[in-house]
């Protein structure tokens, strides 16, 4: 006889707002067991989270035996997480439990431990997240032969933003381009992310790198240099390119800081090295292109003043657009890359909290 397993999917609207979790809008699937059905079953109770860099989070996840088959003990039980890449044909491992041993891996070691709120809970906390911590997570427990998963999607808060160098435009292999997305407060971004970004409105024509190595560009306003007039909005796809040799700009990727954004008054107009010597005069640092999209997206940053950034580039961010400062969108405008010895500019600095 076959076995026997009813899926029942409810569809549930819930947001917590006194934790790091932000959960809208998932599908919760309850796994009924008839007599004869499976022995060991595995759900996720959200298909997503939300949260920000240096939060907290809960990926969730219970299972659920059958007594008959495996006795009332919990020891042989083994739980093992781990984080699913981009090509979906690798993953990396990050936490596994069986018993009283217990082993996290890589840059998760010392931030994951699990919930055990139950018996049955293998639900797994993160501590203060990171940006890479971003993406798809694998939930496996295994009893015997038996044996069952469940997929947890980690979202952050955040703030997706075209980059290219002083040398312009279309310079960066996809190695380049990672590191380019670091040096700025931020990581490469994923599909998804720039997705989400171009339905909030992200227009870009020129094509940049993702984080799974494709190389692609959001159009909301269709126009002939951009795919076309006739075109309809959308992810406009380059595919996948040669990582070492192939040259395009980049999307990064950035959310929360730690810290205070802010321009700095100053009685003159600055050089480049005068800007990051007055940073340090007032204890911070030269702000990043990371820093003042997130100021600007997350904290609703607004500033009518130029200032040069870390990477030599000059932008100020103004989210009331106005006459002379934007007037037609929020934006951190950007002026260029200027010689590093004019005196036109302040500076935005950056303070980390300690």
């Amino acid at each position: 006889m076959k076995s026997l397993l009813l899926l029942v999917l409810i569809s549930v609207c819930w947001a917590d707002h006194h934790s790091d979790n932000y959960t809208l809008n998932y599908d919760r699937v309850i796994h009924m067991q008839a007599e004869n059905g499976p022995r060991l079953l595995v759900e996720a109770e959200q298909a997503k989270v939300f949260s920000h860099r240096g939060g907290n989070v809960t990926l969730p996840c219970k299972f659920h035996r059958d007594p008959r088959a495996f006795g009332s003990g919990i020891h042989k039980i083994r739980i093992k997480w781990t984080k699913l890449t981009s090509d979906y044909l690798k993953e990396v491992d990050v936490f596994v439990s069986m018993g009283y041993h217990k082993k996290s891996y890589g840059g998760y070691q010392g931030r994951v431990f699990l919930k055990r709120g139950s018996d049955n809970d293998a639900s797994l906390t993160i501590t203060d997240l990171t940006l890479e911590d971003y993406g798809r997570y694998k939930c496996e427990v295994i009893e015997g032969l038996e044996d069952g998963t469940a997929v947890i999607a980690l979202e952050l808060q955040g703030v997706v933003f075209p980059y290219f160098p002083r040398l312009g435009r279309y310079h960066l292999n996809f190695h380049e381009a990672q590191q380019a997305c670091l040096d700025q407060d931020a990581v490469i971004a994923s599909f998804d992310q720039l997705y989400n970004a171009w339905r909030a409105g992200l227009d870009w024509c020129n094509a940049g790198w993702l984080s799974d190595g494709s190389v692609q560009y959001p159009i909301t306003k269709p126009r002939e240099p951009c795919g076309g007039q006739n075109t309809v909005p959308g992810i406009r796809n380059y595919g996948f390119w040669d990582k070492d040799k192939s040259r395009y700009d980049v999307f990064c990727f950035t959310s929360n800081f730690y810290g205070r954004f802010y321009y700095l008054i100053h009685p003159t107009k600055l050089t480049y090295d005068e800007a990051v010597q007055a940073c340090l005069n007032d204890g911070a640092q030269i702000a990043k292109v990371g820093q003042i999209f997130a100021a600007w997206k997350l904290l609703g940053y607004d500033r009518c003043d130029a200032g040069w950034l870390a990477d030599g580039s000059v932008r100020y961010p103004i989210s009331r657009p106005r006459r002379r400062c934007s007037p037609t969108e929020a934006a951190v405008r950007f002026v260029g890359f200027p010689d590093k010895k004019h005196k036109l500019y302040g500076v935005y600095c950056f303070r980390a909290y300690n």
